[in-house]
């Protein structure tokens, strides 16, 4: 009598089979990190049974801890242990490639009809949905994070030093996980973390990755596979930058480049520093329409990071770099430039890091950094909901004149509204998102 299928460790999928799931994956991410990673743990770990809790656990745990989208991180991971080097390009590259020609095309219709009504109505209702999702986002992961007060009170000094005292981003990640690392030490049952995004822990039966299996050869750390590794990414970099002959590219290759190193926390937390480039610095946008991007962001799969897509389409399109004739073509290669220096980091990161991770678990020294990080991103992203707060429900305002110009009501109750869409009838984004954009849409053609 034959086993239960439940009970009989799945057979090794094909490499193109692996391809046929992160091509699927690519289309249906949807819900920001933690929609992705809950994505990925049902089918990869309940139904398909390739990764087992704890890996999977293990996995993330690392991704977290890295700058960059660690839903596209963990992908990465998953499929470098399934099929080595070329499993994990493969399943990042297809996480993000469909994104990329999404938000290119709605960011082309964005560009060149955004002064027709109908687009105008659509985004007047997402963009205070959008506020009121990253509120509910900075609620989400402290709620889930901040396990006591200290971390509160880490959170709270975030948010003043980003807010009030105008510290860089870099410096606020740097200096929470250098006390995450000391409190570690000092109060270690402080710093404890769990796994992350809540991912869950059913037992779901054998897994072809299972706890016990033995490590396979290509997961083995090698000085000198780490070494290759490492040359090839900046080769790969470098010559990248070299074939970036227009100004206005090799600053975004540039700039990308050094924001994919400082994204801890994922999107929300390193928006105020793509705002600061792309908005004060280069001037490739403007505030409104970088919230626009945000607003797309959350309404297209991919990482949320992927606004730096319609960073680099709105500011290549901007500065008519290829002249004014060529809009698209212009748009379209700045949002390939962004897109390929913000994600390359994160291939080199798990490429080269996950051996190493293989052969840890639970080690404080590790995650205590990460608690701490953590903590300093929820105030982070408060800050970034009262920044966009303050341009939705104040859109005339200046920073000499805060709160000049009419306070635009509706869209506050709009926010309102979402928000508790989202906290206390725990709806989906994405219906969040459709529903006001209809309320939108149809408040602009009644005025």
């Amino acid at each position: 009598m034959s086993e239960p299928n439940d009970l009989v460790r799945p057979a090794h999928p094909s490499f193109w089979e692996a391809f046929a799931y992160w091509l699927k994956l690519g289309f249906i991410s949807f819900g920001g990190p933690a929609g992705q990673i809950s994505i990925m743990h049902q089918e990869l770990v309940e139904k398909r049974r390739w990764i087992s809790e704890h890996r999977f656990l293990h996995a993330l745990n690392y991704c977290m801890v890295l700058p960059g989208p660690e839903a596209q991180q963990l992908a990465i991971y998953i499929g470098w242990l399934l099929h080595r080097t070329w499993g994990g390009i493969v399943a990042g590259t297809l996480f993000v490639l469909p994104s990329l020609f999404i938000i290119a095309g709605l960011t082309y219709v964005y560009l060149a009809f955004g002064d027709v009504k109908f687009v105008q109505g659509v985004f007047n209702g997402i963009k205070p949905a959008v506020v009121a999702i990253v509120v509910f986002a900075a609620w989400r992961i402290g709620s889930r994070a901040l396990k006591n007060k200290l971390l509160w009170a880490m959170a709270a000094l975030s948010f003043i030093a980003i807010f009030a005292l105008k510290i860089p981003f870099p410096y606020i990640v740097l200096g929470a996980g250098v006390l995450g690392f000391a409190g570690g030490r000092i109060l270690p049952d402080l710093f404890k973390m769990g796994g992350g995004h809540g991912a869950g822990s059913k037992q779901s039966g054998p897994a072809l990755i299972d706890d016990d299996t033995p490590p396979p050869a290509h997961v083995k750390f090698s000085a000198a596979r780490l070494a290759v590794l490492l040359l090839a990414g900046l080769a790969l970099w470098g010559a990248a930058m070299m074939l970036l002959s227009e100004p206005v590219l090799r600053d975004m290759g540039d700039f990308f480049t050094r924001a994919a190193l400082v994204t801890f926390g994922g999107a929300y937390a390193v928006l105020p520093y793509v705002y600061q480039g792309g908005v004060e610095h280069y001037h490739w946008l403007t505030g409104t329409q970088m919230i626009d991007g945000l607003a797309l962001g959350e309404t297209t799969p991919g990482p949320l990071i992927m606004v730096v897509s319609f960073v680099g389409f709105v500011g290549a399109w901007s500065k008519q770099i290829f002249g004014p004739d060529a809009l698209f073509l212009a748009g379209f290669a700045g949002a390939g430039v962004a897109t390929f220096f913000t994600f390359l980091p994160s291939f080199l990161f798990i490429l080269a890091g996950a051996p190493l991770v293989e052969s840890t678990h639970g080690d404080l020294k590790f995650t205590a950094p990460l608690t701490g990080i953590t903590a300093a991103v929820v105030g982070v992203i408060l800050n970034l909901a009262v920044f966009f707060g303050w341009h939705v429900l104040w859109p005339r305002a200046s920073e000499a004149a805060p709160f000049s110009g009419s306070f635009e009501w509706f869209y506050a109750l709009i926010s309102l509204a979402a928000f508790i869409a989202l906290w206390k009838y725990k709806q989906d984004i994405m219906r969040v998102i459709a529903a006001c954009a209809a309320v939108g849409l149809v408040y602009t053609f009644a005025i």
